[in-house]
């Protein structure tokens, strides 16, 4: 309730909703659920309309960072392509516990001091608190009483007895009894409590827990994570908004080989988070775009009956997909999934521009043969319709250019940005490359 508060008094929030213990709901493609922890909470926070949300992010960060130092908070965006934790992830595989957990402090050592890294996190450096009880052997045996039966009592006080059931409806459900959350949340009263000696025993009296040993909070290992059946540690970086994890990891990468960081013989350190997720999505991307590919060329061989005018547009879709990265690497934009899905769709209008155009110089009878002037003619003909199409294209991706929450914006600028130079390739770059093939073979291009 206190981070929601606080996070309601910054400029720019409409609205939070938290979800104690779990995850929230999936309301989105790639949102990770399924976490149940009773020392875990996600908030949605919900930002107005017009805010700039990396600038929004890296305050909240700093804010609930500063203020709530005993929690480990993210402040994450929703984000466009793959589902991963964290953007930068390194799994530590070995045998030994804890030569795993000394080796991966070391590496979330090395990368806690990548300048654009804000938190990091170790599954094996996780730990949740545990009662611990050393018991006296000689008060126990005086006692009557065994390690199992002092056990029973214990689980009976701290987690309860079924003491009966109501009904609720038409389903019964059991009430269970047993001490106030209070009283089991304080230690010296867990010390004080009293069993109950044997029967058998000298003893007559309630024994408290405290005269029969000592109790004490002790950390263990949350989770032992197992991976294809090997022990991993998993070490977590969580970055500022608008930093590429390729940029992050590059850097800690370099910080890890200037240290020597080296492996011991029996242990391996594997790459995930955002570059194996981006890898593993793109690979699949490409392997149905491969399919298509190939029947894009078929058709492009049958339509104009030759491999060299084929060639030629493939040609030009490639370099429309360059003047693509050159817009996004000039608008500081970051490449990742929805670019190379604006890729895909720009490269698919390129084909589109360049199909027309050499269309039309085919169907001239003088431009066909290799007549510049005629084909001048013909491509000054299709300017008008190229420009047109290429205006009315970027004016339906301009809207995403200027999205507040960024998720469009690589794809609208991959796209909108390498319309203008496509345009060109169509219109100047494919009737000049025409007019130089058809005067070296002399003859129709096959």
């Amino acid at each position: 309730m206190k981070a929601r508060d606080l996070i309601l008094k910054q400029p720019g929030v409409e609205d939070v909703h938290w979800f104690v213990g779990s995850n929230a709901p999936k309301i989105y493609y790639n949102s990770n659920v399924g976490r149940e922890s009773p020392n875990f909470a996600q908030g949605i926070v919900q930002l107005r309309p017009g805010i700039e949300s990396n600038q929004a992010i890296q305050n909240l960060q700093q804010k609930l960072s500063a203020t709530f130092g005993q929690a480990l908070v993210l402040v994450r965006q929703v984000e466009q392509g793959p589902a991963f934790n964290a953007p930068v992830e390194m799994r530590l595989y070995g045998s030994d516990l804890a030569q795993l957990q000394t080796l991966g402090d070391r590496l979330r050592e090395e990368l806690a001091q990548v300048p654009s890294v804000i938190q990091t996190r170790a599954t094996l450096s996780e730990a949740l608190p545990k009662l611990a009880l050393s018991l006296d052997e000689e008060q126990v045996r005086l006692t009557g009483l065994d390690k199992s039966a002092i056990a029973q009592q214990l689980d009976r006080a701290l987690e309860g007895t079924v003491g009966g059931s109501v009904l609720e409806g038409t389903e019964e459900i059991p009430v269970r009894v047993r001490l106030s959350q209070s009283d089991r949340a304080d230690l010296d009263l867990v010390r004080s409590l009293s069993l109950r000696p044997n029967s058998s025993s000298e003893a007559s009296q309630p024994i408290p827990l405290s005269a029969l040993g000592n109790l004490n909070l002790v950390p263990e290992e949350a989770v032992i994570v197992r991976r294809d059946g090997q022990r991993i540690d998993t070490i977590e970086g969580f970055i500022k908004a608008g930093v590429l994890p390729s940029v992050v990891l590059k850097d800690f990468q370099a910080r890890l080989a200037a240290s020597g960081f080296t492996l011991p013989p029996g242990y391996r350190l594997e790459i995930g988070g955002e570059a194996e997720e981006r890898n593993y999505a793109v690979t699949n991307l490409v392997s149905t775009v491969g399919v298509l590919g190939v029947l894009m060329v078929a058709t492009l061989v049958l339509t104009f009956n030759s491999f060299i005018l084929a060639g030629l547009i493939i040609v030009v879709a490639l370099l429309s997909s360059g003047l693509g990265f050159l817009a996004l690497w000039v608008s500081g934009n970051p490449f990742g999934f929805i670019a190379v899905l604006g890729t895909i769709g720009l490269i698919g209008i390129a084909v589109n521009e360049s199909t027309v155009t050499l269309a039309a110089i085919l169907e001239d009878p003088l431009a066909r043969t290799g007549d510049r002037k005629a084909t001048g003619e013909v491509v000054i003909h299709a300017t008008r319709h190229m420009i047109t199409t290429t205006v009315t294209d970027v004016a339906g991706f301009a809207p995403l250019l200027f999205d507040s929450t960024k998720f469009w914006t690589p794809l609208a600028m991959v796209i909108a940005g390498g319309l203008g130079g496509t345009t060109i390739l169509a219109l100047y770059f494919l009737p000049a490359v025409y007019l130089l093939l058809k005067r070296m073979s002399g003859s129709q291009l096959r």
